[in-house]
């Protein structure tokens, strides 16, 4: 039998994904990513499937998308991208991507570690996207908080770029208390702020397709 991840986010998503689709699906919604009404069928991660993630893709297959009308993915980005921690298809045709957190020291990850022709194209890409959500930023995105900005791109990718209909859901775990997370969606939202100034775009997203949920580790 699968079991669960020890600990932090990719525990906590594992079983809301499990056994509890209803808060999850509520506490998207909640954020405003898909409607009220809408259904989301979680196609990762599923202890049938191990709990696997996905990326490249193998993740578009997942979130229900076929082949893309302007741009393919390799002429985007390098082979080996963003691994996705949740990824699902709402009733309404939108695909969901998730990126999960439990404490604020997973959001500040490392720079890019790509290799330098590789680095180009990530840097290209990045500057681009930087350019949709806000034209006038200049931070370097393939430095702190790197993981962010390219959740960020590629949603870019997929909604701007292609047409795909889909949101990116930054998905925060109130009360890890095994891992010191904050305590309350007020202390996330504090760190949010924090990480789209340092990026250089506004606080609010949601026109963009971007949002965020809070999901409290009692309820689960």
């Amino acid at each position: 039998m699968t079991e669960f991840a020890r600990a932090g986010s990719q525990r906590w998503l594992q079983v809301a994904v499990d056994g509890n689709t209803a808060l999850l699906t509520r506490a998207v919604r909640r954020g405003g990513a898909v409607p009220s009404g809408v259904a989301i069928e979680w196609a990762s991660p599923l202890r049938s499937d191990g709990f696997s993630e996905y990326r490249d893709q193998r993740a578009l297959r997942a979130a229900g998308i076929g082949a893309l009308p302007n741009r393919s993915l390799p002429e985007f980005w390098p082979s080996r991208g963003p691994v996705w921690d949740g990824i699902g298809k709402a009733s309404d045709g939108t695909a969901v991507f998730i990126e999960a957190k439990a404490h604020i020291s997973e959001a500040a990850s490392p720079p890019s570690r790509a290799s330098e022709k590789s680095l180009e194209q990530i840097r290209k890409s990045l500057a681009e996207a930087r350019r949709w959500y806000a034209r006038r930023a200049t931070a370097d995105w393939s430095g702190l908080f790197y993981q962010y900005a390219n959740r960020l791109a590629h949603h870019y990718f997929l909604r701007k770029v292609n047409g795909i209909p889909s949101v990116l859901v930054f998905l925060y775990f109130p009360n890890d208390t095994e891992m010191n997370g904050p305590s309350s969606g007020v202390e996330w939202r504090g760190a949010i702020r924090l990480i789209h100034a340092a990026l250089g775009v506004s606080a609010d997203l949601r026109r963009f397709g971007v949002f965020d949920a809070f999901v409290d580790v009692r309820r689960l």
